[in-house]
């Protein structure tokens, strides 16, 4: 399921809903919402009725107040109130930035200003977020782009209901998935202009994971800021939100389905591996990037090969690709094999076992064919993702030291079979 709710105007509006925390629960959907500004919304228009169409009550705006003269606030409507909550005391030109400055270190440093600058404006928004829960009333927060001020906020609020590190750092990143639509927001704005600083609307994962580090640096932890900088009872603040905005997982889940995948997917299937991509990469496995299999890649696959989708009801859930021959890992072969490519899933909303489905619906494509091997690769590095294949019946039977499987550096792979019944 993709977390992005889909509008004209907005490309950054998610449900923060589904998220795994510590303790086995998960974020219940629908209760929390972050996202650009709502003030491109306009009564009249779908998006004004998708928007009111969620039922959110509470609306609290981020950014500065000459921000929302000049561009707007969310129109106003009897159905929920409205704050503007400015919690970024020192603007900063990022515009000046050479062309050379990681933007990671850099926007962990003006995030570290805003939780010291923004207490009194962070403290009132958490009390918001903590009446809105107990009333179980949906609420919006957001400012301009919805990555930096949002981005904090946000991962406050997830670390105060027990969402892991690796998880919040992944929800700032997300960002990602919106940067060509902000950045073509920005072009319209400004005549056809670019910016003039590198990484508009981009959101490394390095900018949120050093500024969580640095608060617990400076604090100790996370709750010590709570209590220190903000004045507020971070135990008791916690179980409030956790009483209030957190659910079992689900025992029961759509039915699994699978159907083979057509040209017009192929958006979908880019948009399901950056995201997958965006997981790996707050998790320390650097694999994947955003942005390197782009459409023609999978129209490719399909006329060589199969794409396969699976979805949990109406939602994509997952997708793998077949390939005949696949010579960069195993070199030349006879045709005995399929290999199988790309098995991705959703992260956080894909039912358990989806990704053992999937494979065993791959197994069965390959073995309809004749061919009695099923061969894969994982990345050398990652020993969770070959343990994961070998409990699915796959055997290690050797090592790719150098391949070359796309633009970038060539990188070593553990190679793996399994016989077909």
């Amino acid at each position: 399921m993709d977390r992005h709710i889909a509008f004209d105007k907005l490309c950054n509006f998610r449900d923060l809903g589904g998220y795994r925390t510590a303790d086995g629960r998960r974020v219940r959907p629908g209760r929390l919402y972050r996202a650009d500004s709502l003030g491109k919304l306009r009564p009249g228009t779908a998006d004004w009725s998708r928007f009111l169409s969620l039922g959110i009550r509470t609306v609290i705006d981020l950014r500065h107040p000459w921000e929302v003269e000049a561009r707007g606030r969310v129109p106003s409507d009897p159905s929920f109130t409205y704050h503007n909550l400015s919690i970024e005391h020192r603007p900063y030109n990022q515009a000046a930035l050479a062309p050379d400055i990681d933007p990671g270190p850099y926007l962990a440093e003006r995030y570290m200003e805003v939780a010291e600058d923004g207490t009194e404006e962070i403290r009132a928004a958490l009390r918001l977020i903590v009446k809105s829960a107990e009333s179980a009333s949906p609420l919006a927060f957001h400012c301009a782009s919805g990555k930096d001020r949002t981005g904090q906020l946000a991962a406050l609020v997830l670390h105060l209901l027990g969402v892991p590190a690796s998880t919040i750092t992944e929800d700032y990143s997300l960002t990602e998935l919106a940067a060509p639509a902000l950045l073509a927001g920005w072009r319209s704005r400004n005549n056809g202009s670019l910016p003039t600083w590198l990484g508009f609307g981009r959101a490394p994962e390095s900018a949120m994971r050093l500024f969580l580090t640095a608060l617990e640096s400076r604090y100790g932890s996370t709750e010590q800021y709570v209590s220190d900088a903000l004045g507020l009872d971070p135990a008791r603040l916690s179980t409030t939100l956790r009483t209030h905005l957190l659910e079992p997982l689900p025992t029961t889940w759509p039915p699994l389905t699978h159907r083979r995948a057509i040209p017009a997917d192929a958006p979908s299937l880019v948009r399901l591996r950056d995201t997958a991509a965006l997981w790996q990469l707050a998790r320390g496995i650097d694999q994947w990037k955003p942005g390197e299999k782009d459409e023609t890649h999978f129209r490719t696959r399909m006329e060589r090969g199969e794409v396969w989708l699976t979805h949990a009801g109406p939602h994509l859930t997952g997708a793998w690709e077949i390939w005949w021959e696949d010579p960069a890992a195993w070199g030349p072969r006879p045709a005995d094999a399929g290999y199988i490519h790309r098995l991705m899933t959703t992260p956080h909303t894909s039912p358990p076992g989806t990704g053992r489905e999937m494979l065993a619906k791959a197994e069965s494509r390959i073995s309809a064919t004749g061919r009695p091997y099923a061969r894969l690769d994982c990345l050398a590095s990652n020993p969770r993702l070959r343990a994961y294949y070998e409990s699915a019946g796959y055997k290690v039977v050797g090592e790719q030291r150098a391949k070359n499987g796309g633009p970038g550096s060539p990188y070593a792979v553990t190679l793996l079979e399994k016989r077909l019944a």
